[in-house]
């Protein structure tokens, strides 16, 4: 079988059209209690920013304050259909951004404003670059979209 190389054009729309599709996502951590899996919904602004919300007492967002290197899964959970994969550096957001990030989540993902009466906290992902993998159009192993290169740190 002989399959043509995607044009990076082709990757970042399948992620764009992956991140739309998909309201939650899988979201693995590690911290001094070891690795955890979560499935937690998120709203994308663009392709390598995401925003989510995690529970003020539990052990996803423990993790994330102990090491903010994460990884995620969007995906059906079928390896026949696209599917993402990603690290991703993660920050609890400043007050100020609090009600942005809650209200991107409320717009995309309607059922997820009673967690937001739940003691949560905003999170947001910046996505260091996307591993898209498309099986059935021959993306084994998956094609990668590289993110905006970080920008020099300010003290």
């Amino acid at each position: 079988m002989t399959t043509v190389e995607p044009m990076a054009s082709d990757v970042a729309d399948l992620v764009r059209n992956t991140l739309s599709a998909h309201k939650s996502m899988f979201l693995a951590t590690s911290g001094s209690d070891g690795p955890w899996v979560g499935g937690v919904y998120f709203a994308e602004s663009g392709p390598f920013t995401l925003n989510l919300v995690l529970e003020d007492r539990g052990r996803t967002l423990a993790a994330v304050r102990e090491n903010p290197v994460v990884s995620v899964v969007v995906s059906t959970g079928s390896p026949m259909q696209p599917f993402l994969q990603a690290q991703a550096l993660a920050e609890v957001v400043p007050a100020d951004d609090d009600a942005l990030v809650r209200d991107l989540l409320v717009a995309k993902v309607p059922e997820a404003a009673p967690f937001l009466a739940a003691p949560v906290t905003a999170v947001r992902l910046s996505v260091r670059k996307w591993r898209a993998t498309d099986i059935p159009n021959g993306w084994l192993p998956g094609r990668e979209l590289p993110g905006p290169l970080p920008g020099p740190r300010h003290p």
